[in-house]
């Protein structure tokens, strides 16, 4: 009875967790606002895309998101980069459009995650120095929970 009764409460916290695990950010979804391939050297340097940020998920219950913030599960916005910078750096940059706190998450293409919040005031960005070509995956979120809030997701070469 007691071994049944440990089994029933270990599957339930299973269930919990695969949950929000299901809930997470997941690279593996299609994008909200699209995507767009770059050839290293792109013109017009920056590329900007209007986009929302924030969303209904919460960073602090996924793993291994480092920092505090709202996304949705989807990718915002997905790069396909090939080349090789000739400034040696690539960079996201989030702005905000309405009075919110942005915050930034993306996938590389290795499969690293990268966060940043406050960059430039409360704007975000993260600058990756010599940038590996492939599949970036982008999420554009607020630092406090909130959704559909005007912003720009800028993607440069050159200093930001």
């Amino acid at each position: 009875m007691i071994k049944r009764l440990f089994a029933t409460l270990a599957f339930a916290i299973g269930l919990v967790g695969a949950g929000q695990a299901l809930a997470c950010p997941n690279w593996n979804n299609p994008t909200v606002f699209g995507q767009q391939s770059l050839q290293a050297g792109f013109l017009p340097d920056p590329y900007v895309r209007n986009l929302t940020a924030g969303g209904r998920v919460n960073l602090a219950d996924c793993s291994p998101y480092l920092g505090a913030g709202w996304v949705v599960s989807r990718p915002d916005f997905r790069l396909q980069y090939q080349g090789t910078s000739p400034t040696g750096r690539l960079t996201f940059a989030l702005e905000a459009r309405s009075n919110v706190d942005p915050i930034l998450v993306v996938n590389a293409p290795d499969g690293s995650w990268y966060y940043n919040d406050d960059y430039r005031g409360f704007n975000s960005a993260i600058v990756f120095t010599n940038p590996m070509s492939g599949q970036y995956d982008i999420w554009t979120g607020s630092y406090n929970r909130s959704s559909n809030n005007p912003a720009q997701l800028i993607i440069t070469e050159y200093n930001y």
